[in-house]
């Protein structure tokens, strides 16, 4: 993330998550709730509260609409987030769901992640 932008990126992700709630866009939701968590767990400090929340509510509406690969980004993202927190059980199991949700759908560059990210956890 750029220095110096956070407060600019947290303000658009904020616009993106309430307009598409408005015009019912549960899809677009979703992702900008994702974008959103992400912003907040490289805050400084890290906001940990808003960005497992968001992660989490960003997940269950992806589960919900059967938006797998975005189910899978955002237990990614809980696993780093809980990585980066020291909640290390915690950690594995989103990391575990994540790669395992990655191979299962193919996406070989997102998998490298996921396992670059459990490697950090030894």
């Amino acid at each position: 993330m750029t220095a110096g932008r956070t407060q600019d990126a947290r303000r658009l992700a904020t616009s993106a998550v309430a307009l598409a709630q408005r015009h019912g866009e549960r899809g677009n939701e979703a992702h900008a709730l994702r974008v959103y968590a992400e912003i907040a767990s490289r805050s400084e400090p890290t906001e940990i509260v808003t960005s497992e929340d968001s992660y989490r509510i960003a997940a269950a509406i992806a589960t919900e609409l059967g938006m797998r690969p975005l189910v899978a980004h955002c237990h990614l993202g809980l696993g780093k987030h809980y990585r980066r927190t020291g909640k290390l059980d915690q950690a594995k199991e989103h990391l575990i769901t994540a790669t395992t949700m990655y191979r299962e759908m193919d996406m070989r560059f997102w998998l490298e992640k996921a396992e670059a990210e459990m490697g950090e956890l030894a």
